[in-house]
């Protein structure tokens, strides 16, 4: 009987990669629930971290925020008005600071067994979008009973989501790439992401910068979606609403675009870096 050898050369890339990972749907799908249930394993509380640690944070900010610095919000609910930030944001915040290491976890797979790479980042993004459907839901209970709900712009929150989940994705190709090329990285992004919690308008209002610099601040991708979901559940903009968006859109898909290029470009060196 003849043998059969097949070579994967490094520098080698097949056309239809999308249509690879497509493939690979069941092994996205694996990697997905082992994660969840490595998260939360062994945790008293469980899957309900999920919901709690969203209440601690809007606690913390209506209490320091809302009492004490009496911050606007537009005559929203100071409560719902950061929980609307908040969703984008922890989704944003949690993918980042999960995905950074998940090549580096992943270094015997990696070394031993064949499938696209760009699965492990993507498993990670789906893991962090079970606990966003759970603060979703726990938002849109909330508006809904409090009726702060706007019904009229309601529909727009697809695209919120769309957008939110495509700066996820582009930002933990990035960082994933980044982290395993770079160790430093891993330092580097919990203190990212404390900063970028204050520069984004999580527990104040987008109306309340002004000046020049309002424009390099619109330049920060999560600005314009935190003030995109607020205006799908509540109807609020400021003035500059339509433009910031546009500038998270457009940075957003910057961000996309390389980051795939870029994980790409690295992903055949991979297992030298390791």
């Amino acid at each position: 009987m003849e043998s059969c050898e097949i070579i994967i050369e490094a520098g080698k890339r097949k056309k239809g990669y999308l249509k690879e990972l497509v493939s690979f749907g069941e092994l996205i799908y694996f990697f997905s629930w082992r994660d969840t249930i490595v998260r939360y394993k062994q945790a008293f509380f469980g899957i309900s971290w999920a919901l709690i640690r969203p209440l601690l944070n809007m606690a913390a900010f209506a209490f320091f925020f809302g009492r004490i610095a009496n911050l606007p919000s537009d005559h929203v609910n100071y409560c719902l008005f950061v929980l609307a930030g908040m969703l984008p944001w922890q989704f944003f915040s949690n993918t980042i600071s999960e995905t950074c290491m998940c090549l580096i976890n992943n270094n015997e797979l990696i070394l031993k067994v064949y499938f696209p790479r760009m699965i492990l980042p993507f498993s990670q993004v789906i893991v962090q979008l079970i606990d966003y459907l759970i603060n979703f839901t726990l938002i849109m209970v909330l508006v809904l009973v409090m009726r702060g709900v706007s019904l009229a712009t309601l529909s727009l929150l697809p695209f919120c989501f769309v957008l939110n989940i495509a700066l996820c994705f582009g930002a933990s190709l990035w960082l994933s790439a980044l982290t395993l090329r770079y160790r430093d990285v891993r330092f580097l992004i919990p203190f990212m992401m404390q900063f970028g919690m204050f520069v984004s308008p999580v527990g104040y209002g987008t109306f309340m910068i002004a000046g020049p610099l309002k424009w390099l601040y619109y330049c920060n991708p999560i600005v314009g979606i935190i003030d995109c979901y607020r205006f799908a559940f509540f109807g609020i903009k400021h003035a500059d609403f339509f433009a910031s968006l546009g500038i998270s859109i457009t940075v957003t898909m910057a961000i996309l675009v390389s980051g795939w290029w870029f994980f790409r470009r690295l992903e055949s060196t991979f297992a030298d870096k390791i």
